[in-house]
This record gives C-alpha cells, sequence and structure tokens, in this order.
C-alpha cells in the first residue's frame, strides 16, 4: 500500500476516498464542533497548511481550507497534529497545549468537549483509523 506525508494533496484524496468506504459504519461523533486548523512547520510546500475539522453531521470530516463561522481555530504544529489526527494520541495534544505549541482561539469548551468523544469506541471507527495510519508516511 502507498503511503503519503500528511495532509499532503495526495493523502487528502485517498483520505477522501477511504472515509467515503466507512460511510455509515462509525458510531456518530457526539459532539458538533466547526473546527478551522492552521498546521504549521509542514515538511512540504510553502507555508502552514489551513485544514478543518467538521463533526456537525454526526460524523468527523478532516479536510484543507477553512470553514466559515467555525467555533474555534486551532493552530498546531505538523508534528503534533499528525499524532493527534492519525495516531489518535491524546496525550501529545496535551503535552504540545501545556508547552504553549498549540494556540486556541474561540470557544475552547467544544474542544474541551471533543477530548471526552471515545476514539475508535467501535470495531469499525477503529479500523478506519488503522487505515488512515497505514496511508500516513
Amino acid at each position: 500500500m502507498a503511503t503519503y506525508p500528511f495532509l499532503s494533496d495526495e493523502w487528502i484524496e485517498e483520505a477522501r476516498r477511504i472515509r467515503e468506504e466507512f460511510e455509515g459504519k462509525a458510531p456518530a461523533v457526539p459532539h458538533a464542533v466547526r473546527m478551522n486548523l492552521v498546521i504549521t512547520d509542514v515538511p512540504f510546500g510553502d507555508g502552514p497548511v489551513d485544514a478543518h475539522m467538521d463533526t456537525t453531521d454526526g460524523v468527523l470530516e478532516l479536510d484543507v481550507g477553512h470553514l466559515d463561522a467555525a467555533d474555534l481555530k486551532v493552530t498546531v504544529d505538523y508534528v503534533t497534529a499528525k499524532a493527534i489526527l492519525v495516531e489518535g494520541n491524546p496525550q501529545a495534544g496535551m503535552q504540545a497545549f501545556m508547552a504553549g505549541k498549540i494556540r486556541v482561539e474561540g470557544d475552547m469548551a467544544k474542544l474541551m468537549a471533543l477530548q471526552t468523544s471515545p476514539a475508535g469506541a467501535s470495531p469499525d471507527a477503529a479500523a478506519l483509523g488503522q487505515r488512515l495510519k497505514e496511508i500516513t508516511a
């Protein structure tokens, strides 16, 4: 299986395909959050990657570009974003936040609500997470 750098155009395309394959199989995300992400220190391209995460439809959508009327904006470095979003490592996020490596603007309560959602609580959610790990270089 081919692997791609996290958030590269190829990775985004493959992640969309995997998300479509798992559509309707993972449990609903219990908290509605519209979050813009600014990923810094990206090892490819010029400058940061603007992305977003949206759970308002009950599924986690991660894609490039920013949303209008987002609840919050999180600025985080590439390595930490990959650890949180692909590897499912919440400790990496907490450590980075405590070290001042993550900046949050907006509704911090929405971000904290996501922390209480059990990641990978079903076999399908765990399989989806594993597939994303497999495509990530």
